[in-house]
């Protein structure tokens, strides 16, 4: 027998022993040699072009004038004063029994800390319970360069007493719209219906004329009872300003507050 019958006896004798092992399989050396290709998922392109959009989408806001304008003004309207009574008053009094009982220095001034911290903790708390917080307001810078020219004393006015502190009142606007809704008359809606100030938004619109938009929250509500009151909205927040209606996103509705004051 030559010798390449011998090799070529000798492969087929290891492939066969090779094929009736357990748990193994043949590989041929093609296969062997054939280079192993894995798919590995490549976020950071995506990423790339979502954060590109982005910043073409804050370049295209910001070139319409649509940049927003952080209010980061302090005024006393935006503290709480029932806050402020409550931490004076509560402090008084801390300070005042602890020196009275010879646990902190100051005993001569014990008396005159509880005589006052105890009236300051009462009306505190009875602040802190009367409390209606502000609503946020969004504004546009192309809007607040138009408030001082172009909006009513009226908007004015809304907008500074709806994001400030207010007490006793139950809701903001509660009698702007007590008159438009006519809670409990005929006609009317039910007080517990009433439409609850969520937001306000000034922004400018198409024609260039100053808008102050009110966003309501109003479950029981729809959008009819907004349209057939929208003379009533120009009307009470008038003179010189025009009263749209809009549908938000789920249970909220918009009132547009558009000035006709024009800069000339």
């Amino acid at each position: 027998m030559s010798s390449a019958t011998t090799t070529t006896t000798t492969a087929s004798c290891s492939t066969q022993r090779l094929a009736l092992l357990p748990g193994r399989r043949l590989i041929s050396p093609t296969a062997r040699r054939r280079p192993t290709l894995s798919f590995t998922p490549q976020p950071h392109r995506a990423r790339l072009v979502f954060v590109a959009g982005a910043a073409d989408s804050s370049q295209a806001s910001a070139a319409a004038g649509k940049t927003i304008v952080a209010d980061d003004e302090f005024t006393l309207a935006k503290v709480s004063f029932g806050v402020i009574g409550l931490a004076v008053g509560g402090s008084l009094l801390s300070y005042g029994f602890g020196a009275y009982f010879t646990i902190l220095p100051g005993s001569e001034w014990s008396a005159i800390m509880l005589t006052y911290g105890f009236p300051l903790a009462i009306i505190g708390m009875a602040l802190k319970y009367a409390e209606l917080k502000p609503v946020p307001c969004i504004t546009y810078s192309d809007a607040q360069t138009l408030r001082e020219t172009c909006a009513t004393p009226i908007l004015k006015q809304v907008r500074d007493d709806v994001i400030r502190y207010r007490y006793g009142d139950e809701q903001h606007l509660d009698e702007a719209l007590k008159r438009i809704f006519q809670y409990g008359q005929g006609g009317g809606i039910a007080r517990r219906s009433a439409p609850i100030l969520q937001m306000i938004r000034e922004e400018v619109t198409e024609d260039g004329k100053y808008c102050l938009v009110l966003v309501f929250e109003a479950k029981a509500l729809k959008i009819s009872d907004f349209e057939q009151r929208q003379a009533k909205f120009s009307s009470f927040f008038g003179p010189g300003i025009t009263a749209e209606i809009g549908k938000g996103e789920n249970d909220q509705y918009e009132v547009r507050l558009i000035s006709q004051t024009i800069t000339s």
